[in-house]
């Protein structure tokens, strides 16, 4: 095939007729409808044509996946795990992303870069009407690869809407650009080759609904689990194979796991399918968390008692990266009044992070170096505590990060609490150090968040997540669900087996 430079269509260059109009669109959230936060269209930082590309190294200029195609990126929305989206800002996204598809078509393929837990109000499986509104403005012929995240939910709406469809295989996703890449290939391929849409999809529900600090693929089960959909995958007349845990911290009925297997040949795709369906459903029992798991105060103690530093502690109730508020004071309340740290000699913790706008407004004011007094934290979830008034010396202000606009650190006794003018995840030991803190030579650093990110597990000597409250709750049979499909493991105790059997879906351009 004749290799050029391929430009989308706002670039004004030539390109090669033969090679495939692939469309890129898509949004993205993780949103817990437990929580009392909604989120707004700003927060998905809605990249816009050629301005997508930016965000994936494999379509930097004169990689090989830019060259096998004509691309035509129109809307991608990615935001921070949250609450639910307001039907306003997702109409407003939805109708941005219409209209570009529409006005730039007609196309070969779609790249459907999505999480796949998003919830909205008043609407039930959003991305499954998300694609379906999509279809009607492409086409059904048009071939859609759909890229999801393991914590996603597939219904069989988005299931027969997609016709390839894959997920990440490690949690944590350190496998996430690897799996993006892999569908766009896995598209490229079929329209390469010409031969299309697969002829077989099956779709297996599992009635399984567990978080991802029991599942991550760290450890066993989980490990072992993912292990096996490769050789899945390698199968003749298979084209992929994945295995979707679900989200545990919305409440609809798309809720629960799911296998998907795409391919040619109708045996070997159903074989494969209840093979990693029968497999994730044998080992239910095993699920773990990733960690040690205690309440707060025994694991403060068990940081506290320990001699290697830094001791981290998942604050895992709240946690935004889950879609928590991330702005509630329970446990930094319980930090504050703790007799340790109220000298500023005792135990060095750093506390990352607390929303507060009303103190960064008043740090900004003293400058660093500074007396500071403001309120933080429980403007959104207020349900266990209320906000903190903090007072303290400001050693730190940074302006300009993303998501959280404003970093102020301000030291009370022994604690370095972070408060942000919007609510932001610490995973990166950058984002201490430009704070000019050292997570390293901390005693304990508390975030929130539940299994700790690369970083912060390679840097970690020590590790509990504490149960502690919050919109993302770990304890699942606290949480009153009322729409997902029942009965589902570990929420009903009964041990009989579910049909695990292969549900073929119809092919996009088969749908009545």
């Amino acid at each position: 095939m004749l290799i050029v430079s391929c430009k989308s269509k706002s670039e004004n260059q030539k390109v090669d007729k033969k090679l495939p109009r692939i469309a890129i669109a898509g949004i993205g959230i993780e949103s817990s409808t437990f929580s009392p936060a909604q989120t707004h269209e700003e927060a998905f930082h809605a990249r816009i044509g050629d301005s997508i590309f930016g965000r994936y190294p494999f379509f930097k200029e004169g990689s090989a996946i830019r060259k096998r195609a004509q691309w035509i990126p129109t809307f991608l929305g990615k935001s921070l795990p949250g609450g639910v989206v307001t039907r306003e800002a997702y109409e407003s996204m939805v109708k941005k992303t219409l209209k570009m598809l529409k006005e730039n078509g007609p196309y070969d393929g779609l790249w459907f870069d999505i999480h796949g837990a998003m919830s909205v109000v008043g609407l039930e499986d959003a991305e499954g009407d998300l694609i379906r509104r999509i279809r009607e403005a492409i086409g059904t012929h048009v071939l859609v690869s759909t890229s999801m995240d393991l914590h996603g939910n597939v219904s069989e709406r988005l299931a027969a809407h997609s016709d390839l469809i894959t997920c990440y295989r490690m949690a944590p996703h350190e496998d996430a650009l690897e799996s993006k890449e892999r569908s766009i290939t896995n598209l490229l391929e079929r329209l390469e080759s010409g031969k299309g849409k697969p002829k077989y999809k099956a779709w297996i529900p599992v009635p399984i609904l567990l978080p991802g600090e029991k599942t991550s693929t760290r450890i066993e089960p989980g490990k072992s689990l993912y292990a096996k959909i490769p050789d899945v995958e390698k199968m003749d007349g298979v084209i992929d194979a994945a295995i979707w845990i679900g989200y545990a911290w919305a409440d609809e009925a798309r809720n629960h796991g799911v296998v998907m297997v795409t391919g040619d040949n109708e045996e070997q795709v159903t074989e494969g399918a209840e093979k990693l369906a029968n497999a994730f459903w044998d080992v239910r029992h095993k699920f773990e968390f990733v960690a040690p798991v205690a309440g707060f105060k025994e694991s403060l103690k068990m940081a506290l008692a320990s001699k290697e530093r830094p001791f981290i502690i998942s604050d895992m109730g709240d946690n935004p990266t889950a879609g928590g508020a991330g702005d509630v004071t329970w446990t930094l309340q319980k930090l504050l009044n703790r007799s340790e740290f109220k000298s500023a000699d005792g135990p060095n913790l750093i506390y990352a992070s607390i929303p507060g706008p009303n103190l960064i407004e008043e740090a900004l004011k003293v400058g660093v170096g500074g007396e500071v007094s403001g309120q933080a934290g429980a403007l959104v979830d207020d349900r266990y505590a209320p906000p903190l008034k903090l007072e303290g010396i400001v050693t730190a202000i940074k302006h300009g990060d993303r998501d959280a606009e404003v970093e102020v650190v301000v030291k009370i006794g022994s604690i370095h609490v972070i408060v942000t003018k919007k609510r932001k995840p610490y995973h990166h030991e950058v984002d201490f150090t430009d704070l000019n803190l050292n997570p390293r030579d901390a005693a304990i650093v508390v975030v929130k968040i539940g299994y700790l990110v690369p970083e912060l597990y390679d840097m970690r000597k020590g590790w509990i997540m504490a149960l502690t409250p919050g919109g993302v709750d770990q304890d699942l049979e606290r949480l009153a669900y009322r729409h997902i499909k029942r009965p589902m493991f570990p929420l009903d105790k009964g041990n009989e087996k579910p049909d695990l059997s292969t549900r073929l879906i119809s092919a996009s351009d088969k749908l009545k």
